[in-house]
């Protein structure tokens, strides 16, 4: 069983910016696609950003691209979110989730969740 948890969401202002990180403890999650997906308020949640195991490919969802970095370092066991011009609209809760073979861009197909981390973005 693979246990992730996010950390540093918070209360920013527009244009500011956050990192996000999450981690697995005891347990190594270097073979895991690992992807951000976010859930707003009365919102189905919507992937965000992902990359694969090695970190050599990433994707991103039209909404974030440009603004938002995915990155890994598997020797810390932690893949990062640095997010970048935040707006308003970025407001949600922010779920880390891993999976061995998935379709980085569905949120359905990922089967390793962490419990979340609210971004609010005010304006």
């Amino acid at each position: 069983q693979l246990q992730l948890e996010e950390s540093g969401g918070g209360l920013v202002q527009a244009v500011a910016s956050l990192r996000l990180s999450c981690v697995a403890p005891g347990r190594a999650f270097s073979r895991y696609a690992t992807g951000w997906l976010r859930q707003a308020p009365g919102k189905e949640r919507e992937f965000v950003a992902a990359t694969v195991w090695s970190g050599g490919y990433t994707e991103y969802s039209d909404s974030v691209k440009g603004r938002f970095t995915i990155s890994r370092d598997n020797a810390k066991n932690t893949v990062y979110l640095q997010m970048n011009s935040l707006e308003p609209e970025d407001s949600a809760v922010y779920y880390c989730a891993a999976d061995s073979a998935v379709v980085l861009s569905d949120p359905g197909k990922y089967g390793y969740w962490g419990q979340g981390t609210q971004v609010t973005v005010s304006s």
